[in-house]
């Protein structure tokens, strides 16, 4: 049986690598799976944390006025559609499959944090022109779809992606990045209330837990940075993932 005080803590530590490093959801998933969730429940089940935290960063960056409202739209609009596609399609897969899916992805994620794409971003500036912007909206589509068939790892893909076909600065990315989360997560959400796929008092507690480890890594990050905490998030996503591969 799953015990809610070892979720909250799952989620106090999957919100503090989050605010660190990124990847908090590489975690949180394979780890209800672990507890005893059927993985379309788990799949949807996280992400209920994944809306709340959204919803507060999208907030948080509304009130520092860094929003770009329309260009946010523009891609959070494909997006979703892409998540409603993608979740629909993963709700019906097969305990064994997803988590076969899962494992492939998280390895793939480990090497994207490898690369570490906002060594791309240019700290100022930044390039809108329309031919990008249609790029970009292209691209969400995938974005979405794979956000609402597997979510683990989505802020990296996105970041990866606005990075290369906008230019724009960090924070007006991060910006973007919990904007468009936060439309698509409603949607894809919703796929899996309307098919009974989520446990609302796990899916609660993940997302109390989440919110104070997202505190506690802020604290952190001031003075300590995220060099420890990503090696420590690659070693445990390696090892999650060849648990799900069934290597041991």
């Amino acid at each position: 049986m799953i015990k809610l005080p070892l979720i909250f803590i799952v989620g106090i530590i999957a919100g503090f690598i989050n605010t660190n490093a990124g990847g908090g959801s590489l975690l949180t998933l394979p780890a209800l799976i672990f507890m005893g969730l059927p993985s379309a429940i788990a799949n949807g089940t996280n992400r209920i944390a994944i809306l709340v935290g959204a919803i507060s960063a999208t907030r948080s960056f509304k009130s520092k006025g860094i929003f770009d409202w329309k260009f946010g739209l523009e891609i959070a609009i494909p997006a979703l559609i892409g998540a409603i596609i993608g979740a629909n399609i993963v709700i019906s897969l097969p305990d064994k499959m997803f988590n076969l899916i899962l494992s492939c992805v998280m390895v793939l994620v480990v090497i994207v944090i490898l690369v570490n794409p906002r060594n791309r971003i240019k700290k100022t500036g930044g390039d809108l022109s329309k031919g990008r912007k249609i790029i970009s909206a292209i691209l969400f589509f995938f974005v979405g779809f794979y956000g609402g068939f597997i979510q683990a790892g989505v802020g990296f893909l996105i970041i990866t992606t606005l990075a290369f076909t906008t230019r724009l600065s960090l924070v007006r990315i991060n910006a973007l990045k919990v904007f468009v989360v936060f439309i698509y997560t409603i949607f894809s959400l919703g796929v899996f209330v309307l098919k009974g796929k989520i446990d609302l008092p796990i899916g609660l507690t993940l997302a109390a837990g989440s919110a104070i480890g997202s505190h506690l890594g802020c604290n952190f990050a001031v003075t300590k940075g995220d060099k420890w905490i990503r090696v420590i998030l690659i070693i445990a996503v390696i090892a999650m993932a060849l648990k799900l591969a069934g290597v041991f």
